[in-house]
């Protein structure tokens, strides 16, 4: 028989002193939610309020403050017809921006995708509109361009230890002097109104049932699968949340999936570049928290060394995650280019690129690695389009717009700070 000697001097203990009291068997926070009910849930918001663990609040609570002012300056802010434009108008800057998510969660960072971008959308538009060829494989030619420049970036900073930030500022370079030189001296390539690139932006779902048919298979998607999440974690005797508060977040999912389903048939109806957005942030979500890649990007994150420790091929993981920013660039450059109905040299320069890395830490993925989610992107993208169209109904210049801007990414990367010095002050980092 075998003895469990970790124990075996508390049991000698008791014995000798059968009056002590017996010693306090540590209990995992989380299962006090289950036991207590809203105490439980009072009790776990402000431990995680404590550890620094402050999640997506911070951005959901700003981003209802921004639509709170706007709304009250101009109450054209959330009409439905703005609040559609708005959607359709993140989804190229969000694209891109998850990208940017995978390179953060490695606390590294790109400063070609604005430029990669470009290059996409004039790579469709000389192959399809020059050349004639057909759109579809055009498309996927543009994408695959993305994935090769990311990869070449990956391989110089994995492969030879070039600093990313040098790689990819380089790639900025280039790749936007190979647009100019692809788009040659006219500088724009008009794109067909009735193309598929074009359309990426400009079709809607008319019948009502196309929005409460996706609000209906969105909630339904996240009942289901918290259900059977809870019952595997149920099974194996980890912390799983009751089938009580399962329900809660549904009907708010739910609510929330209306709402805006309402807004978008009281328009021109569900806007497609929102339903590819919204797929491709599902698959991406998927990829991280539900992979074994996905939990090696974020060991990696975490831990250089302790990855490769652990027997992890941190080079094909880098190169890999560079490669993955580079084809979310590459699809928003196409989206970018479908919202303009052109491919010129203006794109992916300016303040878009700032835009795009602003959205991703706006939206609470880390700076510092191992720390976000691709649901990131999306809250961050509504802030930054929030407020861009809020000021743009006021007539207020860009000027002003870029120093707010500034003024909510410094805001965010204060928040970060302070949140990683206060879990280290709690022992959770």
């Amino acid at each position: 028989m075998s003895i469990d000697k970790t124990s075996a001097p508390a049991a000698d203990s008791a014995a000798e002193n059968p009056d002590a009291a017996p010693a306090a068997t540590a209990v995992d926070p989380r299962l006090l939610v289950r036991e207590q009910g809203f105490a439980g849930y009072l009790g776990e918001f402000k431990r995680k309020m404590k550890g620094g663990d402050l999640g997506s609040l911070p951005v959901i609570v700003g981003l209802l403050v921004i639509w709170a002012i706007f709304t009250s300056l101009n109450s054209n802010f959330l009409t439905a017809g703005n609040f559609s434009d708005m959607s359709v108008a993140m989804v190229g800057t969000g694209m891109i921006a998850v990208g940017i998510v995978f390179v953060l969660l490695l606390g590294e960072i790109d400063l070609s995708v604005g430029s990669v971008s470009g290059v996409a959308g004039a790579t469709f538009a000389v192959l399809s509109v020059t050349h004639g060829m057909n759109e579809i494989l055009a498309m996927v030619l543009a994408v695959l361009t993305g994935t090769v420049a990311g990869a070449i970036h990956g391989f110089f900073f994995a492969r030879i230890g070039v600093p990313a930030f040098a790689v990819t500022l380089a790639g900025l370079l280039f790749w936007q002097g190979f647009m100019l030189q692809i788009l040659g001296s006219n500088g724009t390539i008009n794109l067909d109104a009735d193309g598929v690139v074009v359309k990426l932006t400009s079709y809607y779902f008319t019948d009502v049932a196309a929005a409460y048919g996706l609000a209906v298979v969105v909630t339904a998607g996240y009942f289901l699968t918290a259900f059977f999440d809870n019952r595997r974690r149920a099974a194996a005797g980890v912390p799983s949340r009751p089938l009580n508060e399962i329900i809660v977040r549904t009907v708010l999912l739910a609510v929330l999936a209306f709402v805006v389903a309402i807004v978008f048939n009281q328009y021109k109806g569900l806007p497609l570049a929102v339903v590819i957005f919204l797929g491709f942030l599902l698959l991406t979500d998927f990829v991280l928290r539900r992979t074994a890649y996905g939990r090696k990007v974020f060991a990696l994150g975490g831990s250089v060394e302790a990855s490769r420790r652990a027997g992890i091929n941190v080079e094909l993981i880098r190169i890999s995650v560079f490669a993955i920013a580079g084809t979310f660039a590459a699809i928003g450059g196409l989206f970018v280019a479908s919202k303009i109905a052109s491919a010129n040299q203006g794109a992916g320069t300016g303040e878009f690129l700032m835009n795009v890395i602003a959205a991703a830490v706006i939206g609470g993925t880390s700076l510092f690695g191992g720390r976000g989610r691709t649901w990131d992107a999306l809250l961050g993208v509504m802030v930054i389009i929030s407020i861009q169209y809020g000021l743009a109904l006021e007539g207020i210049a860009s000027p002003v717009q870029y120093m707010i801007t500034g003024g909510v990414l410094l805001a965010t990367v204060v928040i970060d700070a302070v949140t990683r010095k206060t879990q280290k002050t709690a022992g959770r980092a």
